[in-house]
């Protein structure tokens, strides 16, 4: 059905609008007119293009580790839905292989069933440090052997991401993966700045948390931290939180890194969109204060964070304009994981949207639509 919306004011990714029509039918934008024989409908608020989260690991009660099925997934999206969320990787965090590939069928079943919000898969380890594995399983962290590589290499995953440390996995191994069209993320790693360069030398596409759980930069040995910043061509994803990285330096961040190259992500754990505050993961018991999450061992474990909450941070903490803001939600993230028909509303793109209120200087979402299905409304 030909639906045109006509919002308070839109914003497509690059620019605002006032009372701006967008029309869509069968799931895509169409046009940005009003078409003859399209239902109007009139938004209150501001269109926003839905919002892009690489690393996601659970939502609605559920972590992906724990169940890892098409159920999970599809309560996943509903629940961060919710705060704006119209395109995800789900992650599954350093397991054993058996869980690895029970979370792989999942997401090719979810693909291929037309969930909407499952994009892909983003193992995050277990070819990981110890010294910088947080509250990842020692026991699962394993060298990267062929029966992994058969696996980050399916074709029937979507985007495909990988979090590893370059000490622990070969240059050339980077090369195979990256050939095969998995994005290799950097993180959980103690390596060098020499080894980081390697790694993005290699193909390496990003870094996994920006500062949390890598090597820092001191003056002597930039390390991960250093390299990361320094280099032009890599994304590097952000909790914005106010636990996992301090404002000064997410805003050192931004002056280092070019424009369009830093991008929110939640790391959410399973309390998001639910009224659990606290779970078990592994050995570690998980509680939620306030608006963050630590283990029994006074770890950070994730975040209870949303992207809409990311985005406010953004401009509250940042000091940046709105559109920055939503362009680190959703624009970048959609060029990171070269998908190109989200991220931005464009004729042709995906009809991914989220309707804002802003309240009290920050904004909330009423509504949020997935390929034009209503999927949230608050």
């Amino acid at each position: 059905m030909l639906t045109t919306f006509i919002a308070d004011q839109l914003f497509d990714g690059h620019q605002f609008y006032q009372q701006r029509p967008i029309t869509i039918e069968n799931g895509k934008v169409v046009s940005f007119d009003r078409v003859q024989g399209a239902k109007q409908q009139r938004l209150s608020g501001l269109l926003v293009p839905g919002f892009i989260d690489v690393q996601v690991n659970g939502g609605g009660g559920i972590l992906f580790n724990d169940f890892p099925n098409v159920e999970t997934l599809a309560t996943m999206v509903k629940a961060h839905a919710r705060f704006g969320t119209t395109a995800m990787l789900p992650t599954v965090i350093t397991s054993d292989f058996s869980t690895q590939l029970q979370a792989a069928d999942a997401v090719s079943n979810a693909i291929q069933q037309g969930i909407a919000g499952v994009i892909g898969i983003h193992f995050e380890g277990p070819h990981i440090s110890i010294p910088k594995r947080g509250i990842h399983s020692q026991q699962h962290i394993r060298e990267l052997t062929k029966q992994e590589l058969e696996l980050y290499c399916r074709d029937d995953l979507g985007i495909k991401m990988v979090t590893l440390a370059p000490e622990q996995v070969d240059e050339q191994l980077i090369k195979l993966l990256t050939a095969n069209h998995v994005i290799v993320c950097l993180g959980h790693s103690n390596a060098t700045y020499q080894q980081t360069q390697h790694a993005l030398q290699a193909g390496a596409r990003g870094f996994t948390h920006l500062y949390n759980a890598m090597s820092a930069f001191t003056s002597r040995e930039p390390n991960m931290v250093g390299a990361a910043l320094e280099d032009e061509n890599s994304w590097c994803g952000l909790i914005l939180d106010g636990h996992h990285v301090h404002p000064a330096s997410a805003k050192l961040a931004l002056k280092a890194k070019p424009q369009g190259k830093l991008m929110l992500v939640t790391d959410a754990m399973s309390t998001v969109g639910s009224e659990q505050r606290s779970f078990q993961f592994e050995q570690h018991q998980i509680e939620q204060h306030g608006n963050k999450l630590v283990s029994q061992t006074g770890q950070l474990a994730g975040s209870a964070l949303t992207m809409i909450d990311a985005v406010n941070n953004a401009r509250h903490m940042l000091a940046l304009n709105a559109e920055e803001s939503l362009r680190m939600a959703s624009l970048y993230p959609a060029q990171f994981t070269r998908c190109h028909s989200r991220g931005q509303l464009v004729v042709g793109g995906a009809a991914d949207f989220a309707l804002l209120q802003l309240i009290d200087d920050s904004y909330r979402v009423t509504s949020t639509w997935i390929g034009g299905q209503k999927v949230a409304v608050n």
